[in-house]
């Protein structure tokens, strides 16, 4: 039989897809494969693709290509080949191996298969599996953090997405699954964890015929974990029921995730994401009014095809006057599959990106404000990187998630993978700088964060 070959995984895309690079990692060591960090050293590369817009796709093409010149066995897995299945197989013949979005946890078997001279294809056209907490697990992330998916799927339909189409329907969790995942991630040390689904604000419909994110949030209020951070919180779903929670539950951090998308009620219809039109600004007062120290990122759509001058006049207002901490802008990339492919009156690009670059230029002051007022304030940073050069740490606050926001860059000395106070002494358009605050100042900082609470 011999030695079982060496398999190394390239992650693209969402942190979706990076839970399942984790669970199939976590698969293939308990089924003894040596898995390896650098592909270079393995004998089977796993490409875990995305193929949410076309910049995407071209980054797992590119993947693909490289791996397959070097001579690599390459399995296709994650959003792309639930996408393009057939064709994938027939442009690289040098994939041993294609594997949908709900069939990952069949990894080990795929391997196998392969190893006997299989080309195999493994997909299930309506994917309907989600990994509980008995599924093993390698984390890829810093040790400090780690991902925690409450359910997958969608149910929504909206006229850019292409996802639920790739990922099928809703399917939430257990709270109890969830909660025991939790528990698993705080005893191994973790000090943040941070819920994902498609939409977390709709968690539990499918299970509980009611959404539950209230409930999920204070059973998760009674793990050992410092912070607990939400993903994908649709506006409409933050209901007085989940601010509560929020308000009522030390550890789930008021950091809010609105993928808006857009501010105007005719481009938000032709979105089909009507039931959102109207509401906005009546909802993130009242978030702003229950959640004084809220921190909202939100994201938008430029350039969706009918997008006028006077809409896109609306939304800049819209950011103008909310003054979100973080906003990120999309141009409209127009999906094969979706209602927005077809639709007229498709804008030129140069068009979209000078209106992401205006919405750009109008968010940064907002954002350089919003971090230059944690100047003088004692913060907690949870510590993740150190740069061996200088002894700098990296982190970040509450205020920053990973990947999409600012960080923290830190003097002084701390272990990596927790949480410690830090005075800010400078602040950037997206950065924040300070040093460990010494004994003193963290009992003062401490505190400060009691009568916050109280």
């Amino acid at each position: 039989m011999g030695e079982k070959p060496t398999i190394a995984i390239t992650h693209l895309g969402c942190e979706k897809n990076r839970i399942d690079s984790e669970h199939m990692l976590g698969l293939l060591v308990q089924a003894g494969y040596q898995v390896d960090s650098n592909e270079e050293l393995a004998d089977y590369v796993i490409v875990n693709t995305c193929s949410f817009i076309q910049a995407a796709r071209e980054e797992s093409v590119r993947t693909l290509v490289e791996l397959a010149e070097a001579n690599k066995k390459v399995v296709i897995t994650g959003c792309m080949a639930q996408h393009f299945q057939q064709e994938l197989l027939d442009a690289l013949p040098e994939a041993v191996a294609i594997v949908g979005t709900g069939d990952y946890h069949k990894i080990v078997n795929v391997i196998e298969r392969t190893a006997s001279g299989e080309r195999v294809k493994e997909i299930s056209q309506e994917p309907t599996f989600i990994a509980d907490e008995t599924m093993p697990r390698y984390r890829t992330t810093t040790e400090g953090v780690a991902y925690l998916r409450v359910a997958e799927g969608c149910d929504y339909r909206c006229a850019f997405c292409i996802i639920p189409h790739l990922r099928g329907n809703q399917r939430s969790r257990s709270i109890e699954s969830i909660v025991a995942e939790a528990q698993q991630l705080a005893s191994e040390g973790v000090q943040e964890i941070i819920l994902i689904s498609q939409i977390t604000t709709n968690y539990g419909l499918d299970l509980y015929g009611e959404p539950k994110l209230a409930e999920l949030l204070r059973a998760l209020g009674k793990v050992e974990i410092p912070w607990i951070r939400m993903h994908y919180a649709y506006p409409t779903g933050l209901t007085p029921k989940v601010i509560q929670a929020i308000q009522e539950t030390p550890n789930v951090l008021p950091y809010l995730d609105l993928p808006l998308q857009h501010s105007h009620p005719e481009v938000l219809r032709t979105m089909n994401r009507p039931w959102q039109g109207q509401v906005n600004d009546g909802i993130i007062d009242r978030i702003k009014t229950a959640l004084p120290d809220a921190v909202l990122r939100t994201t938008f759509i430029v350039g969706f095809p009918g997008e006028t001058d006077e809409h896109f006049e609306h939304l800049r207002q819209f950011v103008q006057r909310h003054e979100f901490d973080h906003v990120g802008v999309f141009t409209f990339s127009p999906e094969e599959g979706t209602p927005a492919y077809t639709l007229s009156n498709q804008l030129p690009q140069e068009v979209m990106d000078d209106r992401r670059d205006a919405i750009m230029t109008l968010q940064q002051p907002i954002s350089l404000r919003k971090n230059r007022a944690e100047i003088g304030k004692v913060v907690d940073v949870l510590i993740e990187q150190e740069n061996p050069d200088t002894g700098e740490l990296v982190g970040r606050s509450a205020r920053f998630a990973p990947e999409v926001d600012g960080l923290v860059y830190v003097q002084g000395e701390a272990r990596l993978g927790t949480i410690v106070p830090v005075v800010i002494a400078d602040a950037d358009v997206y950065d924040l700088y300070g040093r460990v605050a010494d004994p003193t100042t963290q009992l003062r900082g401490a505190f400060d964060r009691v009568s916050v609470h109280r």
